[in-house]
């Protein structure tokens, strides 16, 4: 595949959008971060922002509800409510994106979640129609022990939208590849933009001791942060087991897990049984206007994933807020941290692998980059201007 995903080459019959003014963008959500959580809705609410302030002319549609969405733009339409059945909220989808596009022409109608762009697939026949690749959704499923029915109808979901998108945007080489050879996509169709991060809220977090003075949280201990969903894919499994190594090494360590998922009690109960309780605290739910505080209140951070990791946004927000990262070498992690510093990338996923890599970080062994090369790493490679403007460039 073509690694130069940025370079204009003329889709067959995508309209070139007029660069001489911001384009008019229909954009499609799952959920308003500031009501849902999630990965897909950050970066959507992220680009939202970085968009507008470089002047795109901006309607967005997402499932939720404005009165519990802190702070929902007014161009954000909510057209069902979460709770809502799929039908009533596709129905709803279809209507709303009918109506603006009725009352606009819209250069760009962009999708970030396949469910709701299918029901408005026929309307944007004739426009630019753009997806947002955040990941394969069915595979997905099928890692977290789904099958059947479910699975072959977010499967089918899929290759219906993808068959309409003119062009595809995704966070990473990982991610075109797999849109490729999971998918069918030609390459020429495929622009890659990584993720953002608004790099100066990180960045202008408290010092490391206020910061444990803030969660409650031990000052002199070596800490190692992670925050994720708690799913199987993000593997968390084995970084708890090689926390049990690290401890041997590094008796005063400390492992904060932030974060909520269908795994909460699996890992509580292998906390306990690896006698662990005092080495490894699960947080819970980590709200997002205290994410700066815990990257900060981190020696470092660890993305321990093991499977469909296409970007890893906690990567560029540790960054951001001057906490070095270190990462699996799975899918589109090396590609966050490669241009700071290669050594960053861990062998392989396994434990042995993981407690080695923070063994070595924690005693010295493993020189990490300064909070300063952190910081400026992430503001120049991915703040939300920088971000905006690639996503521009592949809209045009």
């Amino acid at each position: 595949m073509n690694a130069a995903p940025l370079i204009e080459r003329g889709v067959a019959g995508l309209r070139p959008l007029p660069l001489a003014r911001p384009p008019a963008v229909v954009a499609i959500g799952m959920g308003w971060f500031g009501e849902e959580p999630g990965g897909l809705n950050r970066m959507y609410a992220g680009l939202w922002r970085g968009l507008a302030e470089r002047g795109a002319r901006l309607r967005g549609f997402v499932a939720g509800d404005r009165g519990a969405a802190h702070g929902a733009p007014a161009g954000i339409t909510f057209f069902a409510k979460r709770d809502e059945g799929v039908l009533t909220r596709l129905v709803a989808c279809r209507r709303a994106v009918a109506r603006a596009l009725r009352e606009e022409q819209a250069d760009v109608v962009a999708a970030h979640f396949a469910p709701y762009a299918l029901p408005v697939l026929d309307l944007a026949r004739d426009r630019n129609f753009v997806f947002h690749f955040h990941g394969p959704w069915a595979e997905e499923s099928v890692l977290e022990r789904q099958r059947g029915l479910r699975v072959r109808a977010k499967r089918s979901i899929e290759s219906r939208v993808y068959r309409r998108a003119r062009r595809f945007i995704v966070l990473s080489r990982a991610f075109a590849d797999v849109l490729g050879e999971t998918y069918g996509v030609a390459d020429d169709r495929i622009r890659i933009v990584p993720g953002g991060v608004d790099a100066a809220r990180f960045g202008g977090g408290p010092t490391r001791r206020a910061a444990r003075l803030a969660l409650g949280v031990a000052t002199g201990r070596p800490i190692v942060g992670v925050v994720r969903r708690l799913v199987r894919r993000v593997g968390l499994e084995n970084l708890v087991e090689a926390f049990a190594t690290v401890r041997a090494r590094v008796p005063d360590a400390l492992l904060l897990v932030g974060g909520a998922g269908p795994l909460a009690a699996e890992l509580s109960r292998r906390v306990a049984e690896r006698g662990l309780a005092e080495h490894v605290t699960l947080m819970g739910f980590v709200a997002d206007d205290r994410l700066p505080v815990f990257y900060r209140a981190c020696d470092l951070t660890i993305v321990p994933s093991v499977a469909l990791e296409g970007f890893g946004l906690t990567t560029i927000e540790s960054l951001a807020a001057g906490t070095p990262v270190l990462v699996t070498p799975v899918g589109g992690l090396p590609e966050t941290v490669r241009g700071l510093d290669a050594g960053l990338v861990l062998r392989d996923a396994s434990p042995e692998s993981i407690a080695t890599a923070l063994i070595d970080a924690l005693t010295g062994a493993r020189a990490l980059p300064t909070p300063e090369r952190c910081a400026e790493y992430a503001r120049a490679q991915f703040d939300w201007p920088v971000i905006a403007d690639k996503v521009l460039a592949a809209y045009a």
